[in-house]
């Protein structure tokens, strides 16, 4: 398994906290916090474009 560096938990008011991680591969990470070992994994790119979109109003239902 990679080694994952994650980022502090970000936390939604009233949701769950998530973490995004990255490894030295170029693969990012995303995990409710706590629970890291049941992550998701996908490109950096991926994951940014799920963030942008999140921060858009795009998908601010999923936090």
């Amino acid at each position: 398994m990679a080694d994952i560096t994650w980022e502090e938990p970000f936390c939604a008011e009233g949701n769950n906290c998530f973490r995004i991680g990255t490894d030295t591969e170029g693969n990012a990470y995303i995990a409710v916090a706590g629970q890291e070992e049941h992550h998701l994994t996908d490109s950096r790119n991926a994951l940014r474009a799920l963030i942008r979109d999140i921060k858009a109003g795009k998908a601010d239902h999923l936090l």
